[in-house]
């Protein structure tokens, strides 16, 4: 029956054997293409493109809902396999469901009902998340329920801010997009939490394991979701002082959580520096809504370019880079060119949140460049079999 199994699974191709494949390499091309449409709208460089609600509700919908969704849905579609010991999806049912990813994609640029719009990207986000139910609550898995709790809740921003998108209403789909983004921030902490010390203590020959901290991952997804529902409530996008504590609070904990996981040697390590100081940018944007709510930061955007571009950006970069080559049974050491990527998207987040307007082209060219280096880089190895003729 294993004989037969391992047949089947290597009787697919490459592409489809797990989810992080095909998510992550086409969630990598879309993240460079999409920004660099978007520049092209700010910079007037090309006409604005008729899609449903215009190209701002575009561009707040498919950075939380288009690219993020789908590096999260392929990291964790191919996890769910070792947490549970049980097949993750491939083939047809893989196959399926990313191309309704790509025709939730595609449908903002082709004449459609909104109503199919909507349809399509609810659809993705309601199947990816009944899959992952699916096997982790038959396997008890009970230890993953808060990652489950999250995809829902990100599924309920998504529903406001498309509901905001069918109602005309900016205020929605605002509200629905920032939600989002904090509850990214969540997820990355949570399997941040967990891999970032596992990979800082193999990557360094480390014989000892960090020491778990559980009480700071709980206050960190309790504080996140908190934030969340509160910007999804639209009271937190109005500056409160008294909101600048849960801000602090949850920086505070980034923080500690750095300065525990730290070894000097990471500097030597580009798949390690890179985890680390993407990591570095949720504190940053904590501290940055702290500021705003204390009247002390001009704009709220800039703490949510922090979360987007530095901590969204940097971390699904680093992590693709790392999980494709595990997965892929070839040893952890990255093209030279990751360096440069790492160190682009971390120039591209700086530059977003540090300088003018003026600058926006520069940003959006660092995160371009970035993503494209990994797609170069990183395709031949998700599109072949793994080097040690596993089946994954």
């Amino acid at each position: 029956m294993q004989l037969l199994d391992r047949k089947q699974a290597l009787a697919v191709l490459p592409l489809w054997r797990l989810g992080f494949r095909a998510f992550f390499l086409a969630g990598a091309v879309f993240a460079l293409l999409a920004i660099a449409l978007w520049a092209l709208v700010l910079q007037g460089a090309v006409s604005l493109v008729a899609v449903p609600g215009g190209m701002l509700a575009w561009h707040r919908h498919e950075m939380p809902f288009g690219f993020a969704l789908a590096i999260i849905a392929g990291f964790l579609l191919t996890a769910v396999q070792n947490w549970t010991g049980r097949p993750g999806l491939s083939g047809r049912p893989l196959i399926a469901l990313f191309g309704l990813w790509l025709a939730a994609r595609l449908a903002w640029f082709v004449p459609v009902p909104p109503g199919v719009l909507i349809g399509l990207q609810l659809a993705f986000v309601g199947l990816f998340i009944a899959q992952m139910a699916r096997q982790l609550i038959s396997a008890r898995q009970r230890n993953n329920y808060p990652i489950l709790l999250v995809l829902a809740l990100l599924a309920l921003c998504q529903s406001l801010t498309l509901a905001g998108l069918a109602q005309g209403d900016d205020d929605l789909q605002r509200r629905g997009a920032l939600a989002a983004l904090w509850l990214i921030a969540v997820l990355l902490s949570l399997i941040g939490g967990r891999v970032i010390p596992f990979f800082t203590q193999r990557g360094l020959g480390r014989s000892e394991a960090f020491a778990p901290h559980p009480w700071q991952d709980r206050a960190l997804l309790l504080g996140g979701v908190l934030a969340a529902l509160l910007n999804a409530s639209g009271y937190g996008l109005q500056a409160q002082p008294w909101l600048a504590t849960l801000f602090v609070g949850l920086a505070t904990l980034h923080g500690l959580r750095l300065w525990r996981w730290y070894l000097p040697g990471i500097w030597r390590v580009p798949l390690l520096w890179s985890l680390h100081l993407a990591y570095a940018w949720l504190l940053l944007a904590a501290l940055g809504m702290a500021a705003w709510h204390l009247g002390w930061l001009p704009q709220a955007s800039l703490a949510s370019h922090a979360l987007a571009v530095g901590a969204m950006g940097g971390l699904i970069l680093a992590m693709m880079a790392r999980v494709s080559l595990g997965h892929t049974g070839r040893p952890l050491q990255p093209p030279r060119a990751m360096a440069w990527a790492f160190a682009l998207i971390n120039l591209g987040a700086l530059l977003r949140v540090a300088a003018g307007s003026d600058w926006l082209w520069l940003a959006a060219l660092c995160w371009g460049m970035a993503f494209a280096l990994f797609s170069l880089n990183y395709a031949p190895m998700l599109c072949r079999a793994r080097l040690d003729g596993h089946p994954g």
